[in-house]
């Protein structure tokens, strides 16, 4: 059995679902396509791939064995492509994570300008607050902020955010304004964002003076996803913390209001995390560059 071939072909049909449209696309015969998948199932001992009279789909174990198939056929065709010293454009699949907000409000409204660069990289946007299994789910990088965890990924920093406390001003016309974070314990209402794997709010944290001052959010919302907690204080919910760039907008129109903005914040850390492999492929190495411009046009530090 050829083997690369046999892992081309399944790979094919796969994206095909169907023997036929697969063997017609590599100029096999089909008889050869589905022997290839036979040996291929028998060599690993599991079913890849679930025949009916009209299409193929993949099982559990043909999708978890594709999205490994793909990186090495990628990385195969880049060490093929480098070994002929072309100069081709990086092309093929390209698997990012990322969490909601900064999808909505910093990498989509840019990605018309990396297609501009990088037209044949096929870009699977994954949108999601919550972790990532970067090896079970064949991600190639995954964007996220705040403390990081221990992990044997890499971490490159792409900038840091500046935070607001703040609320509607129909809120405010309501509730009046804190004079202390300590009045958002008992006299405010506080729209908490909580963590999807503890399932506890994260806490307020104030500086001034050399005084701190960590808040519990109490209230009677929370959200676990970060547009849709964004969504909580532009309506009116409660007062809340999120990042300043998303929210300029309603700053400018004074429809959102700053809350004791005599008190600091600390920032939030954006990273682009990658696995420790010894050649990182050149899809995610041209990706991982430009998402520093675009988050590196956020940094807080560079305003400062």
């Amino acid at each position: 059995m050829d083997q690369l071939l046999a892992i081309r072909t399944f790979v094919r049909i796969a994206e095909a679902g169907s023997f036929g449209k697969a063997a017609d696309q590599l100029n096999i015969p089909r008889s050869t396509a589905s022997k290839l998948i036979q040996d291929l199932e028998q060599m690993l001992g599991t079913r890849l791939v679930q025949r009916t009279t009209r299409q193929a789909t993949v099982t559990p174990e043909g999708a978890a064995y594709y999205e490994r198939a793909l990186r090495l056929l990628g990385d195969l065709d880049e060490m093929d492509a480098e070994a002929r010293r072309t100069r081709a454009q990086p092309k093929g699949r390209l698997r990012v994570d990322i969490g909601s907000a900064h999808a909505n409000f910093a990498l989509i409204p840019a990605l018309p300008d990396f297609q501009a660069r990088y037209p044949d990289i096929d870009l699977r946007l994954g949108v999601s607050d919550r972790p990532a299994d970067m090896v079970g789910e064949g991600i190639d990088c995954v964007i996220r902020g705040g403390e990081l965890a221990e992990s044997t990924l890499i971490a490159r920093k792409l900038c840091e955010l500046d935070m607001v406390v703040c609320a509607h001003r129909k809120y405010i016309d309501r509730h009046g304004m804190p004079a202390h974070p300590s009045d958002l314990e008992d006299k405010h209402r506080v729209s908490a964002y909580f963590s999807s794997l503890t399932g506890r709010p994260f806490s307020l944290r104030f500086e001034r003076d050399g005084e701190t001052v960590e808040v519990q959010p109490k209230g009677n919302i929370a959200v676990n996803e970060s547009t849709a907690h964004l969504t909580t204080l532009v309506s009116g919910l409660g007062i809340g913390q999120t990042f300043r760039y998303q929210l300029r907008p309603w700053l400018e129109r004074g429809e959102v209001v700053e809350v004791l903005p005599g008190w600091r914040l600390a920032r939030h850390s954006v990273y682009a995390m990658y696995p420790q492999t010894r050649h990182m492929n050149a899809k995610a190495r041209v990706f991982i560059d430009w998402v520093v411009e675009v988050f590196g046009a956020l940094d807080a530090r560079e305003r400062a």
